[in-house]
């Protein structure tokens, strides 16, 4: 008679204490792991995400790159061009083993080592151009959205102004007239300076709204509300309860706002008033390119691709972290 009463006992003894199997499963996920698992789902983000880390890698190990496949950028191999044509003596650019994207015309010098070279200079001034956006913005809009008033109308207006002004018109004026030296830097590191001045400073108004609108949102919420009970200052409260929860849009924000700097800093170069030659840019190798896109295609193909590869592979991730970071998309 014991038996039946045994076996239910057991079950619910093993039901009360479960395996490490069991424990480890039942165990809570945080926000960021949840996102994570989204963000892994998501092929197409992943896929972009594995580009960027992999073109950052190429910015950042050139030389290395160079010195084992290709040639020094800015090295001319006049052995290579057909002095009559002024373009390469081989057929496809001359592609090669040796050169893996042809060299330019007129000079010789290999494409592969200049597109790498020049996502370098493109990369640099799309990150640092956006850290300027976004420290910007972010300030001036959790500001704005947090002490709402005169404060509000104030930066709000700020922000209008900024995105009416001519940026492009103003960044070629202000290049243009550039001297050789100042601020204690001279020739392209004061370019690259200055490029990354006037898109991070006129930019940081789109960051700036998205950053004030999702304030507003959360000055109101409970647990402001509840640390407003406590005593806890201004600083307090936009430092360690609203900007946290601002993390997300400002990461999703940041990789959609980089493409469009480095887009600009290429349409710049395009323009020769960007980073002056010969350090190669892509947006600088696509302005020499104007001239031979039918004699030599691939001298416009190779940096054109790479700066669409770039911005793309930037906007599939972009997308993929906003949806795995926002609950209300699953």
């Amino acid at each position: 008679m014991n038996a039946p009463l045994d076996a239910p006992e057991s079950s619910a003894s093993a039901a009360a204490s479960p395996g490490p199997g069991r424990e480890a499963a039942s165990q809570g996920k945080s926000l960021g792991q949840i996102a994570w698992l989204r963000l892994k789902r998501d092929k197409v983000a992943m896929t972009g995400a594995v580009i960027v880390v992999m073109m950052c890698l190429v910015a950042l190990f050139a030389p290395v790159i160079v010195k084992f496949l290709g040639h020094p950028p800015n090295e001319w191999h006049q052995e290579m061009i057909d002095p009559v044509l002024s373009t390469a003596n081989e057929p496809w650019g001359g592609v090669s083993a040796e050169y893996l994207f042809g060299v330019e015309p007129v000079n010789g010098r290999d494409l592969f080592s200049r597109v790498v070279y020049g996502a370098r200079v493109s990369m640099l001034i799309g990150f640092l151009a956006t850290l300027v956006s976004v420290v910007i913005g972010t300030f001036f809009g959790i500001v704005a959205g947090y002490f709402g008033g005169w404060v509000d109308s104030l930066v709000s207006r700020a922000m209008d102004v900024f995105l009416a002004f001519p940026l492009l018109l103003f960044a070629m004026a202000l290049v243009g007239v550039l001297p050789d030296a100042a601020f204690g830097l001279q020739g392209n590191a004061l370019r690259i300076a200055i490029l990354v001045f006037i898109i991070g400073f006129f930019n940081w108004p789109y960051i700036g709204r998205i950053i004030r609108g999702q304030t507003i949102s959360l000055r109101e919420r409970e647990f402001v509300e509840a640390a407003r009970s406590l005593g806890a200052g201004h600083l307090h409260i936009l430092g360690k309860e609203l900007l946290p929860n601002l993390v997300a849009p400002i990461l999703v924000y940041s990789t959609l706002l980089i493409p469009t700097n480095i887009l600009f800093e290429s349409a710049l170069s395009f323009l020769g008033v960007g980073v002056a030659p010969p350090t190669p840019t892509w947006g600088g190798m696509l302005s020499d390119a104007v001239r031979f896109y039918n004699a030599a295609p691939n001298f416009m193909l190779a940096p054109g691709i790479a700066i669409f590869v770039t911005v793309l592979a930037f906007n599939l991730f972009g997308d993929g972290l906003r949806d795995a970071l926002d609950p209300r998309t699953h």
